[in-house]
């Protein structure tokens, strides 16, 4: 007998009851919703989805103004040729990562111009 088994043995542990009676599941089966439906759920517009919002911000502080519009489902087009090249650098990492949380795009429109659009938001480019 190993020194793992006797010190089970000696705690009273190596008698464990197994449970002949499985789970109730039914109960929870009408409640079950996948991981990816509640995010879809949690991200779906709860504003008019029309509305295009054009921010310029000038610094990096300015992300939570961003972040807010885009989980409301609103398109916005971030234009970030005011800021220093490290701060717009982190500001359009900062738009990759909510635009992928949110299962966003994030499209580049022009030279330090971005469109973040909600998961609801078809981009046709030509």
């Amino acid at each position: 007998m190993g020194a793992v088994r006797k010190v089970v043995s000696y705690l009273g542990l190596s008698g464990v009851d197994h449970y002949d009676e499985g789970y109730d599941d039914e109960q929870y089966e009408d409640e079950y919703v996948p991981a990816t439906e509640r995010a879809a759920r949690r991200w779906r517009a709860n504003v008019d989805s029309s509305r295009i919002v054009m921010v310029q911000p000038l610094k990096y502080n300015d992300a939570p103004l961003i972040g807010q519009h885009f989980r409301d489902g609103q398109t916005v087009i971030m234009d970030v040729t005011g800021m220093p090249m490290s701060e717009a650098t982190r500001m359009v990492d900062f738009a990759a990562g909510l635009a992928f949380g949110c299962e966003g795009r994030i499209e580049r429109i022009a030279e330090r111009v971005f469109l973040l659009a909600p998961a609801h938001v078809e981009i046709e480019t030509t």
